[in-house]
């Protein structure tokens, strides 16, 4: 994905948004099929996250998750890279059931970004909105350039395949 300005958005795959809200904030939009319970559920827990968080188009499974979404407490997502191993982590810094989930970034160490998450309910739907606020506009403009969100549109389809086979109609 290309840099683009400020307030431009790129429409992804199943009506997935990236946007640039400032030099330091790129925000992912998306309605989910699925009532914010079940969706803050998907998020929250270990079990239910690792079933859709990695696309299944980059070929790559979780090798162990852990969520303890309570403010304070940590996150730790290992896959494989490579030869080796890679771990996303972190620590929820807000945590509102059901509405808001906040947490850092920490596997680049400081400055990486913080991510809000927030859910909100409209007939049965749930708009996900996923704030990414960087250190500084040179790392957001970073995250643009490398694709980091590219595959946001595959991972919010397997999130809605999830959702069904927990209830959600």
């Amino acid at each position: 994905m290309d840099a683009r300005s400020e307030h431009e958005s790129a429409p992804m795959k199943s009506d997935t948004k990236v946007e640039r809200k400032s030099e330091r904030e790129l925000v992912v939009t998306r309605t989910i099929n699925g009532p914010a319970r079940l969706v803050w559920q998907a998020w929250t827990n270990a079990e239910l996250f690792a079933r859709w968080w990695l696309p299944k188009s980059f070929g790559m499974t979780l090798l162990s998750c852990e969520v303890d979404a309570r403010v304070g407490g940590q996150y730790r997502l290992v896959f494989p890279h490579g030869d080796s191993q890679m771990a996303f982590f972190g620590r929820y810094l807000e945590v509102i059931p059901n509405s808001r989930l906040v947490w850092t970034n920490e596997e680049a160490g400081e400055g990486g970004p913080i991510t809000t998450l927030t859910l909100e309910e409209k007939g049965g739907k749930t708009l996900v909105v996923l704030t990414d606020l960087f250190a500084s506009k040179e790392a957001a403009d970073a995250a643009l350039a490398s694709g980091e969100k590219s595959g946001m549109g595959e991972t919010f389809d397997q999130l809605d395949e999830i959702l069904v086979s927990l209830g959600a109609s």
